[in-house]
């Protein structure tokens, strides 16, 4: 498990190998990861968008941006969390994420970026 926290907002990250849906001998590994964010903050907030950084261990860089997460711009209140899980899939048995959501602030409309901690993927049958 990683964390961040970017002014007041907490993210956790947690990664989970999906045995079920990889194939190794085919070079796909899939991964799923479940993200909580905390508003440690004084505001209510909305998340608006998602930019990650995707890379495998063989150097390949991939980018997704997109509004919301899994479908929803979800709004957190103070003291408030939201969590969600998503998926990944890479082509080597070793990988990392990380990223920024855009923000809100409902009460002023200010925008702002909050840090995804980088995490790391690891097939099991590398860690032998």
């Amino acid at each position: 498990m990683v964390t961040a926290i970017t002014k007041g907002v907490k993210v956790i990250v947690e990664t989970y190998y999906q045995e079920d849906y990889s194939r190794p001998l085919d070079n796909e590994f899939t991964f799923a990861y479940q993200i909580t964010i905390e508003n440690n903050s004084n505001h209510t907030i909305q998340l608006l968008r998602r930019h990650w950084y995707i890379l495998d261990s063989n150097g390949t860089l991939r980018e997704v941006e997109g509004e919301g997460v899994i479908g929803q711009q979800p709004v957190i209140e103070p003291d408030g969390t939201h969590q969600y899980v998503s998926g990944c899939h890479l082509k080597t048995d070793i990988g990392k994420m990380y990223g920024t959501y855009m923000m809100t602030r409902l009460s002023d409309g200010r925008y702002f970026e909050v840090d995804i901690p980088e995490f790391v993927m690891v097939a099991p049958c590398k860690l032998n």
